[in-house]
């Protein structure tokens, strides 16, 4: 997406004969007693000497990534105040620094409780130590990258599931707080205590309230936002050590991809023959489905590992889409068995040439009935992302002739979709120009219209060194511009060392993944989950002002909406971000008190 086309850097491999020897060559895979790589920066020289003794503690915004080696100058907060909605995760950030090393640190979190004795389970809360990756710098986006010619650091991203942590003396460990709101608590604000233990003894606990509003956010699988994360499945196999496609490799899937189904995916990603992006990724994306070429001409097609990938997403609740990359692969290039010679052949079929036509018609014929089979017909889509104007027209014309029945989806930065006015699920690149009315055209006839963020946008994104609140504020933009919701390319590329190291030898880093092996989260995710939450209860809202007749709030509303209509960084994007956010507290309040 947005990838600068890269000639004869990456070999193709045939990944149905070279898998298992691509994951014997893969690096050893990371235990959870890794370490994190030493602080390259000048941090490191921080003076500690104002630090008081023994184990320092404090509730600190999430909106900062706190420096590994640097001493805090902060103020104590003893108390966190959050506020949401039934059904829905808040969050908030502890941090922990000390002078001298101590082992075996423990956050503990008793069960919340209301003035009236009403529990929350203390199961609802979670604390999880957050751990440090290196990162580089946004620099000029796109492109090859050597790291020493890039500034790099360690940021606080992944959230480890640890039960305790050895703190390191004259370092920073932030510990991320977790609420998930049951959906049928009580409605009042519920206190607990947060308490730090070390073998020394418990640390002076602190103080977390929760206010929960008396509204409820539906289930994840009934969001309307449309959050699509391109799933790598190969990736999975060579950081967890598995077979590729075997049963192992599902079950060190599932953690990865229930995740991605607990922020509301909407999409699953699959691939029709060889590696759609030319193997831009650290590992190759492999095949689903083998092409095989009979002796006699005709053709035959395995599709045992599309089909178990497609229903073991389903089972997790990702439902709407099944898009299929690709038609157009970034190098023209599809692969198949030969029976006659026994041997993988490569084929450049371009789209508009004969052999293009003569290679992708029995497929998608076949294709079309083996969906229709499997009653996925309906919601599969051929997928492309940025072909050119050409490669697009000619693919088109053919998926018009040959299987009408499927749908198409694409990312655009060309405006195809206005070319193509009914095509199913298109993406638009953020800050490449659109026209509001179109979007208004294609949700008024039912077409899904999304945003993507990719290595050329430096606000708002989720590299590993962005701000936090960028992952918020995207599906806030999307509420604001009037998208569907959001595309991004990779949920889970993961780079050679991912736990350690989430630069990548081109774009800047954490590009290539959101989340961390093992089905770990991290701020990125969170704050992208608090961000799509936000975009449901926008919807909630205005649903429920316009029944109730308030056109002043529905107008407060939009206008706090717009002055996050932007996709450039100015001076008042967090705190335009955090009036909005309590705004809408305010209006459900305000609602609530109504609907008494």
């Amino acid at each position: 997406m947005s990838r600068r086309p890269f000639k004869n850097h990456f070999l193709i491999f045939f990944l149905a004969l070279t898998v298992s020897t691509l994951l014997a060559q893969s690096p050893k895979v990371l235990t959870h007693d890794f370490e994190e790589l030493p602080d390259p920066t000048a941090d490191t020289l921080s003076d500690w000497s104002a630090v008081g003794e023994g184990l320092q503690r404090s509730f600190v915004t999430i909106d900062k990534r706190y420096a590994k080696s640097l001493a805090p100058a902060i103020a104590s907060k003893e108390e966190q105040s959050l506020t949401g909605w039934r059904g829905e995760r808040v969050s908030a950030q502890l941090l922990l620094w000390t002078t001298t090393a101590i082992p075996s640190v423990r956050v503990r979190i008793s069960p919340l409780r209301a003035d009236d004795g009403t529990l929350l389970a203390s199961d609802v809360v979670s604390a999880r130590f957050v751990r440090y990756v290196m990162t580089d710098e946004f620099a000029s986006g796109c492109g090859h990258r050597n790291p020493k010619d890039f500034a790099s650091s360690l940021v606080a991203d992944m959230l480890d599931d640890c039960a305790s942590y050895d703190l390191e003396a004259r370092k920073v460990r932030p510990v991320w707080i977790s609420v998930h709101i049951p959906e049928d608590a009580k409605a009042g604000t519920y206190t607990g205590l947060v308490s730090v233990e070390t073998p020394a003894g418990t640390i002076k606990p602190l103080t977390l309230k929760v206010n929960v509003l008396n509204h409820v956010l539906p289930k994840a699988s009934a969001w309307k936002y449309h959050l699509d994360q391109w799933q790598h499945p190969a990736a999975v196999a060579r950081v967890s050590g598995t077979e590729l496609w075997s049963d192992a490799h599902f079950e060190e899937l599932k953690p990865v991809m229930q995740r991605l189904a607990d922020a509301g995916q909407k999409v699953i990603t699959t691939t029709l023959n060889k590696d759609p992006w030319n193997v831009q990724t650290y590992d190759p994306y492999a095949d689903m489905i083998q092409w095989v070429k009979n002796e006699d001409g005709t053709w035959h097609y395995d599709y045992k590992v599309f089909d178990r990938w497609v229903q073991f997403m389903l089972d997790l609740g990702v439902n709407k889409m099944i898009n299929c990359y690709s038609i157009v692969p970034w190098n023209n290039e599809i692969h198949y068995k030969d029976q006659k010679s026994n041997k993988m052949v490569n084929v450049s079929a371009k789209p508009g040439t004969a052999i293009f036509e003569e290679l992708w018609t029995p497929f998608l014929q076949d294709f079309v009935k083996h969906l229709r089979a499997k009653g996925w017909l309906d919601i599969t889509n051929i997928a492309t992302d940025e072909r050119s104007r050409e490669e697009m027209d000619a693919a088109f014309a053919l998926l018009q002739k040959v299987c009408p029945e499927l749908g198409v989806s694409y990312a655009d930065n060309q405006k195809t979709y206005q070319r193509y006015p009914n095509s199913d699920d298109i993406s638009i690149a953020i800050g490449h120009p659109f026209a509001a009315e179109d979007l208004q055209l294609r949700k008024s006839r039912g077409l899904n219209t999304t945003f993507y963020i990719c290595c050329s946008d430096a606000f708002p994104n989720q590299f590993t060194f962005s701000e936090p609140a960028e992952s918020t504020y995207l599906a806030w933009y999307a509420a604001a511009a009037g998208f569907d919701g959001m595309l991004r390319w990779a949920f889970n590329s993961w780079v050679e060392n991912p736990l350690q190291d989430s630069r990548f030898r081109t774009w800047p880093a954490g590009d290539t993944y959101v989340v961390y092996p093992g089905g770990r989260s991290s701020i990125r995710y969170e704050r992208m989950l608090e961000g799509i939450q936000d975009y449901e209860k926008i919807q909630l809202l205005k649903a429920q002002l316009i029944q109730a007749n308030k056109k002043a709030e529905l107008e407060r509303l939009d206008t706090v909406l717009q002055r996050l209509n932007k996709v450039e960084r100015t001076a008042t994007w967090n705190k335009d971000l955090h009036e909005a956010k309590s705004l809408l507290n305010e209006l459900s309040v305000e609602l609530e008190k109504t609907a008494k």
